[in-house]
């Protein structure tokens, strides 16, 4: 009789931290698909490069702080430092540069809907970097992804209906986190996901600071933003670097990656409904279509991961 007690306590305490798992990777999502309305919003007073610095620099002070309270912190070997360094090329500064002068360019939905298309690219990286094997799925997913990018971008002339620089800039975030992950892979052997994205932050700050210097900072000092803006700078550092990226890294640790990653097919719908409320952004039916054949093949591509997981850990186990 106890030990049927037992089991059910088990049970329920197993229910319920499973649902904060998936509370928190949908918070986290969230977060994610609205930090593209946040940085449009933070864009009608600040230029590109000056969100960029401060979003980075108040995220890594506050990963920072979090370490040393909780006693996280992890010391960097003197044998990496030249792969965080590119890691952090990469990604934050090569990936948010691409990203941010892309959401200027063009609508934060379809800055979200390319920016999603990185996990299609994914297996095709593996498979050049790595040799990693890819399923006949995975190539069908992206081809089909790509083809929902288009019917977002060009009208039925297929003439392009986004601005080309803001597409260019995007591809460009896309690439530079596909080869941010050939460092992150040997890193994240050694480090935890905590240390990896405090260093990204911290070095992503310091390349954008001469860069704020030359650019921005004559023009930053006579600024007066309103306080919408201020609050999307300090949302973006604190929900969208900070905790979105904990969030994540917690539903990757307790449910896997294959299936962490279904959650962010989301992001794009997030961020369709939250232009629409705070920016008025019209949503017709060329993307609401492309949006859904983008996802479509973002599924494609994580069914084989999530197969493979299952084959590796058994039924029921967690990939």
């Amino acid at each position: 009789m106890c030990s049927f007690a037992a089991s059910m306590r088990a049970m329920k305490d197993s229910s319920q931290n499973k649902f904060l798992v998936y509370t928190l990777v949908c918070l986290a999502v969230i977060f994610w698909g609205v930090s593209y309305v946040w940085t449009k919003l933070a864009f009608e007073f600040y230029k590109p490069i000056t969100v960029m610095l401060i979003r980075l620099s108040i995220s890594a002070t506050l990963l920072t702080l979090l370490f040393r309270v909780m006693k996280l912190g992890e010391r960097v070997e003197r044998a990496d430092y030249k792969a965080f360094f590119w890691l952090s090329v990469f990604s934050p500064f090569f990936y948010f540069i691409g990203e941010n002068f892309g959401v200027y360019h063009v609508s934060p939905t379809v800055a979200a809907v390319i920016i999603a298309t990185i996990p299609v690219f994914a297996p095709l990286l593996g498979y050049v970097a790595f040799r990693e094997r890819v399923s006949w799925l995975n190539v069908l997913g992206f081809i089909v992804s790509f083809m929902g990018v288009l019917v977002m971008v060009l009208d039925a002339d297929l003439r392009l209906t986004a601005s080309p620089i803001g597409i260019f800039w995007l591809f460009f975030a896309v690439v530079s986190a596909l080869v941010n992950v050939i460092f992150l892979k040997r890193l994240a052997i050694k480090y935890s996901s905590f240390t990896i994205i405090r260093v990204q932050n911290i070095l992503g700050a310091l390349f954008f600071l001469p860069v704020f210097l030359v650019m921005d900072a004559g023009e930053f000092i006579h600024i007066r933003p309103s306080w919408q803006a201020v609050g999307a700078l300090f949302a973006l550092a604190v929900f969208g670097s900070t905790l979105a990226f904990m969030f994540y890294t917690s539903g990757v640790r307790a449910i896997g990656i294959a299936r962490t990653a279904i959650f962010t097919n989301l992001i794009p719908v997030v961020t369709a409904i939250t232009s629409f409320i705070f920016l008025k952004e019209m949503i017709d039916m060329n993307r609401i279509a492309g949006m859904i054949i983008v996802i479509t093949g973002l599924l494609m591509t994580q069914v084989s991961r999530l197969r493979r997981g299952k084959k590796q850990k058994g039924p029921g186990g967690l990939a």
